[in-house]
């Protein structure tokens, strides 16, 4: 394994890697030398000042953890190389060179993976079987000024680990997107709010926000028979339902609730994420975010994107 990028997420990834049991983290590459050094002394590997360095030692697969305007000719130079990718979200900058390093993916046989980490949160995975047939999805991910990933807006930053998540969860096409978004530090988008309609009238409301005092990670959603709660920082799900029969016409209704946590798996996102990456590699099971559904994601936020710059 390589690494691609030590900063602040590429730097877990090398963490992990460097201790994962059937991974050989053989190098890192940076062109920051403090970052280099600091991985290579750490966790004892190479350090390369430049990633065509990097694919030039030889690796079977790398993690790409730059800045999302260089996404796309780094990913494809390590697909051409040889390499499997697992890059970060978002896939890429645009979504014609996201469709382009699908396209390169899948000519060249190699695994491509992108880092849409929430799908691994156990929050996240615990909704599975849950929710059937979502009516009304409400989403809030909010966060203090990061001074990092503030090239893209906020909703390609931030709101794209949702976008991903309610795609998934709806599995329906979107049929119309009003947005609103501002800057407010960095020349794009700093908050965003988005309310997408789908084909099958689900309405999902999202807030994406890097200007805010307070962090914020959760997401609730309203079915015909449930509303479940969602809090990814904590790792915790709750599950509201209506008591069955009438209610008597003395009790208060808000008492014929029932309230169900359920149980979330533990573990590190990002850790299993990245076992999740091997395990593809290794034919041991699909990948569980492919490049099409990044590109479903990324074409959400496009859209989104040009919605609040109509209203500027």
């Amino acid at each position: 394994m390589g690494v691609i990028g030590v900063g602040h997420l590429g730097y877990h990834h090398a963490r992990l890697y460097a201790a994962m049991e059937g991974a050989e983290l053989v190098g890192v590459a940076d062109p920051d030398a403090a970052r280099r050094e600091k991985a290579r002394s750490l966790f004892e590997t190479r350090a390369f000042a430049s990633w065509r360095e990097l694919l030039d030692a030889g690796v079977d697969a790398v993690s790409v953890a730059t800045p999302t305007v260089t996404h796309a000719e780094i990913a494809a130079a390590c697909l051409e190389a040889g390499a499997h990718v697992l890059v970060e979200k978002p896939i890429t900058d645009s979504l014609e060179t996201a469709r382009r390093l699908v396209e390169l993916a899948n000519r060249s046989g190699r695994i491509l993976q992108v880092g849409h980490v929430e799908r691994f949160n156990g929050a996240v995975m615990a909704l599975s079987g849950v929710i059937s047939d979502p009516k009304f999805i409400e989403c809030h991910r909010l966060s203090p000024y990061p001074g990092r990933g503030c090239d893209v807006s906020v909703a390609h930053d931030l709101m794209i680990h949702d976008l991903d998540i309610v795609l998934k969860l709806v599995n329906r096409e979107p049929v119309s997107v009003d947005a609103v978004g501002i800057p407010i530090f960095s020349e794009t988008e700093d908050i965003v709010n988005a309310r997408i309609r789908f084909a099958s009238g689900c309405v999902a409301n999202l807030t994406a926000s890097r200007v805010s005092m307070d962090k914020m990670r959760k997401i609730r959603i309203f079915d015909v028979n449930a509303y479940v709660s969602t809090d990814y920082g904590e790792q915790q799900v709750l599950v509201y339902r209506r008591k069955p029969g009438e209610i008597p016409p003395d009790v208060n209704p808000m008492s014929w609730i029932t309230v169900e946590p359920l149980s979330v798996p533990q573990g590190e996102p990002l850790r299993l994420e990245l076992e999740s990456f091997l395990a593809a590699i290794r034919g041991e099971c699909p990948v569980q975010v492919t490049g099409e559904d990044a590109c479903r994601a990324l074409e959400l936020a496009e859209t989104i994107v040009a919605e609040c710059r109509k209203h500027r």
